[in-house]
This record gives C-alpha cells, sequence and structure tokens, in this order.
C-alpha cells in the first residue's frame, strides 16, 4: 500500500497524531478511536494493522498487552517526497512569521507605551 493510501485514511492519521506523543497500549489507541469515530474494536485493531504492515508503527508486546509506536522511516520518504513542493508555501511561511513578529513588536511597544504613563500626583490633582 502506497504511503499516502494509509495516510489518506482519517482514522489512521488519527492514530500516528496519538502515537505522535508517545508509545501508546492497542487498549487505549481503541479507546480514543472508538469515541471519536464510533468504530469497533475489531475495526481499530486493522487499522493499527494497515500501519504496522506499511511500516508506520512498531509494535512490542509487554505481557498481555502490545505496545505501539510510530516508526519514522516512511515519514521520511514522505518528507522527502514533499521537498520539491515546498517552495509553494515556504514564501507564504515565511511572511507569515514576519507578519506575526511584527505583531509581537507592536503590542510590545504599545504595552510599553501604556505602563510608562504615570498617575497623576498629587500636585497634578491640585492643579486642576
Amino acid at each position: 500500500m502506497h504511503a499516502f493510501d494509509v495516510l489518506g485514511d482519517p482514522v489512521r492519521r488519527r492514530i500516528l497524531e496519538l502515537l505522535a506523543d508517545g508509545e501508546q497500549t492497542s487498549g487505549a489507541i481503541a479507546a480514543v478511536i472508538q469515541a471519536e469515530f464510533g468504530i469497533s474494536q475489531p475495526g481499530v485493531s486493522q487499522h493499527l494493522r494497515v500501519l504496522r504492515e506499511s511500516g508506520f508503527t512498531t509494535v512490542r508486546a509487554q505481557g498481555a498487552r502490545r505496545l505501539y509506536a510510530v516508526d519514522s522511516a516512511p515519514l521520511q520518504e514522505i518528507d522527502m517526497w514533499m521537498e520539491r513542493f515546498r517552495r509553494f508555501w515556504s514564501q507564504h511561511l515565511d511572511a507569515l512569521a514576519t507578519e506575526l513578529a511584527r505583531g509581537k513588536r507592536e503590542r510590545r511597544t504599545n504595552d510599553a507605551d501604556t505602563s510608562t504613563a504615570t498617575e497623576p500626583t498629587d500636585n497634578d490633582k491640585e492643579d486642576r
């Protein structure tokens, strides 16, 4: 199965998102997927099998439990394939970063201006 066929399924993408936070048991993964997608435990097992057989995950036994983790090799292959397309969005992301920095700088300037304003002194109040 091609990597994009594997990742084209929202359930499998969600499983990978869960595993990106670290190794998890099949039971913990199944609980989240069942709650979010309404899929049965055997259905979740099928998705885990596809991910395992396509190389996106590894599994190890710990007693009766099965612990799944992300295997980064297929993701690195996708990253290399996408390299030729990055030019289409990298300029836009650079522009976004510039705008975010500009907004932070303006907020700091406004905060500094606000904090330097002082309360009127008693002498100022008497002059009014």
